[in-house]
C-alpha cells in the first residue's frame, strides 16, 4: 500500500491504524489508541542492561527493547533538560522558543502535542518533572497552560518523597521513591479514563537518575559490590525508574490496554562525565559530541509493532510530535516545525533520513540583559534559588551565530565548537565508521564540510527568526 492510501484509510477510520502490509497490520475503525510518553533524566546511552552494561539492572527496559522498536542513533534535541521536554512537546527547536538551557521556559504562545490531542478527544495528565516553567497556577507556562488536564508536577527535580503540586495547587510532600510515586499517579489516571473509555495521552518525565542520587535499600543491596557510593545510588535509581516503568508495563497488560498503546521511551540527554562506564562516546551532558545527546530509545505498540525491530535511522526527540501528528491524522500547526514523521519507519519504508538533524547550544549569555517574555513573578518557583528564565529577541542574527553547534545527515556529521577565546573549531565525523568521534575529516573532506555548514547556518537564521517571534505573528 502506497503512503497516500496508508493515511488516507487512517483519516477515514478516524485514528484507527493504517499500516502497511510489511509485518504490521491494518484495522480500520479501531478505537484510538493511547499514548504514553516516558522520559528519563541525564541517562546516557549506555546505561542500560540491553546495551550491555555490565552491572546496571534494567529488566524491565530489557525487556521493552526485544517487544518494539528499538532506536540505536536516538538523539535529544538539546545535551540538557529543559530545551530537550520543550523539543518533544513542540517538534520545534528550543532555541525557536527562547528554551536556550536548563530551567529556561517554553513561551505560552506555543502550540504542544497536549494542546492537540486535547482537542482531539484525549485525556492528557502529565506526571513528574515538568521544567519548562513553574507548575504552580498563576504560571503561563505550567502544564495545564500547556494542554493537560491534569498533573501532578515538580518544576524541578526530585528524588525520594518528593514534594509534587497537583494541578498547580501547593506543594505535597509525598513519602516513598520518586519514579513509583509518579507512575501510579499516572496508572490512577488512566485506570480513570479507563472505565469512561477516554483515549488517554499520559507523560511521565521521570526525575532519574539526576543527581543528587537515594537509591533505596532493596535497590542499593543490588550493588553492593560498587565501592563508589554516589554511582551505587546512581545504579539504584535507575534500577528503581526501571521498576516503576516495568509496573507501568504490567499494569497495562493486565487491563487489556497494552495491544492498544503507544509507550514511547528516551532519555533527555547524554550520560554525566563521572560516569561513562561501558561507552567510548566522546563527550557527555552539556555538549554536542555523540555523549552529549545520544540516547537510549525504544518505542513499543503491540497492535501494531508486532516483531522486535532495531533501526540505525538517525532520529531525534523533536520527531515525536510530528509522529503522532501524522499517525493520529492531526493537522501540523502553521510554523516551521523541526522534526519529521517517523511514520515510514515504524511502517518499515524508511532506511535513511530524508533530512537533517541541526543542534545548537544557543549563546544564552547575550540575552540576558534583555527584557523578559514574562512577568518575572510568573517564573518564580517557591523554594529554589532561581525562576525560570525566558528572553525577548528583538533583532534576529544573519550571521557570526555563536555557541556551539552541530549538523548530523546519515552518515556525517559536523561539529562547530566556539572556545572562550571566541576562536571557532570545525570538526567532520563520518558517524557510521567512527560512532565515537576520534577522526577529524574536516581537512580531508572541505565540500562536505562547506555544503554542511552553510545548511546549518541557513538553518539558524531561521531559528533566529522565531526566537525573534515572527512563528507568533
Amino acid at each position: 500500500m502506497d503512503r497516500r492510501d496508508f493515511l488516507k484509510r487512517c483519516a477515514a477510520a478516524g485514528g484507527g491504524f493504517l499500516f502497511s502490509n510489511q509485518g504490521l497490520e491494518i484495522r480500520i475503525g479501531a478505537k484510538r489508541p493511547n499514548i504514553i510518553l516516558c522520559m528519563s533524566d541525564d541517562q546516557g546511552w549506555h546505561e542500560t542492561g540491553y546495551y550491555g552494561h555490565p552491572i546496571l539492572k534494567t529488566p524491565a527496559l530489557d525487556q521493552l527493547s526485544v517487544e518494539g522498536l528499538r532506536f540505536d542513533r536516538f538523539y535529544s534535541a538539546a545535551p540538557v533538560c529543559s530545551p530537550t521536554r520543550g523539543s518533544v512537546m513542540t517538534g520545534r527547536h528550543p532555541n525557536r522558543y527562547g528554551c536556550l538551557k536548563a530551567a529556561y521556559s517554553i513561551r505560552p504562545e506555543e502550540i504542544t502535542i497536549a494542546d492537540l490531542l486535547k482537542n482531539k478527544g484525549y485525556a492528557t495528565g502529565h506526571f513528574g518533572k515538568w521544567h519548562l516553567g513553574p507548575v504552580k497556577d498563576s504560571s503561563f507556562t505550567n502544564p495545564g497552560k500547556c494542554g493537560f488536564d491534569t498533573w501532578l508536577s515538580n518544576a524541578a527535580g526530585f528524588n525520594l518523597d518528593p514534594s509534587l503540586s497537583r494541578d498547580g495547587g501547593e506543594r505535597k510532600r509525598y513519602e516513598g521513591e520518586g519514579s513509583e510515586i509518579i507512575v501510579d499517579a499516572a496508572i490512577d489516571f488512566i485506570e480513570e479514563n479507563k472505565q469512561t473509555d477516554k483515549p488517554f495521552f499520559v507523560v511521565v518525565w521521570f526525575s532519574s537518575p539526576h543527581g543528587g542520587y537515594f537509591g533505596i535499600e532493596e535497590d542499593l543491596a543490588l550493588y553492593e559490590d560498587v565501592t563508589d557510593e554516589t554511582l551505587k545510588n546512581r545504579y539504584a535509581e535507575i534500577t528503581a525508574m526501571d521498576r516503576a516503568i516495568g509496573d507501568l508495563r504490567n499494569y497495562l497488560w493486565e487491563s487489556g490496554l497494552t495491544e492498544n498503546t503507544l509507550l514511547w521511551f528516551c532519555s533527555d540527554n547524554g550520560g554525566l562525565k563521572n560516569f561513562k562506564d561501558n561507552t567510548d562516546l566522546r563527550g557527555w551532558k552539556g555538549n554536542l559530541y555523540e555523549g552529549g545527546i545520544k540516547v537510549p530509545c525504544i518505542l513499543t505498540w503491540p497492535a501494531v509493532i508486532k516483531k522486535p525491530k532495531v533501526t540505525d535511522v538517525p532520529c531525534v526527540t523533536s520527531d515525536i510530535f510530528p509522529t503522532l501528528c501524522e499517525l493520529f491524522n492531526i493537522k501540523l500547526p502553521e510554523r516551521i516545525i523541526d522534526g519529521i514523521s517517523l511514520v515510514d519507519l515504524i511502517n518499515g519504508d524508511m532506511s535513511e533520513r530524508p533530512a537533517s538533524i541541526c543542534f545548537w547550544e544557543y549563546d544564552y549569555s547575550t540575552e540576558v540583559g534583555n527584557e523578559p517574555w514574562l512577568d518575572p513573578e510568573s517564573q518564580s518557583v517557591t523554594g529554589f534559588p532561581h525562576q525560570f528564565e525566558n528572553y525577548k529577541h528583538p533583532v534576529p542574527k544573519t550571521e557570526n551565530f555563536g555557541g556551539d553547534s552541530a549538523i548530523m545527515g546519515n552518515q556525517y556529521k559536523l561539529v562547530i565548537t566556539t572556545k572562550y577565546s571566541g576562536s571557532v573549531t570545525v570538526e567532520l565525523f563520518d558517524i557510521l565508521a567512527d560512532p565515537n568521534e576520534t577522526t577529524d575529516l574536516a581537512a580531508a573532506e572541505p565540500t562536505i564540510v562547506s555544503d554542511m555548514r552553510a545548511e546549518l547556518e541557513t538553518w539558524q537564521a531561521s531559528v533566529e527568526e522565531s526566537l525573534s517571534g515572527y512563528d507568533y505573528t
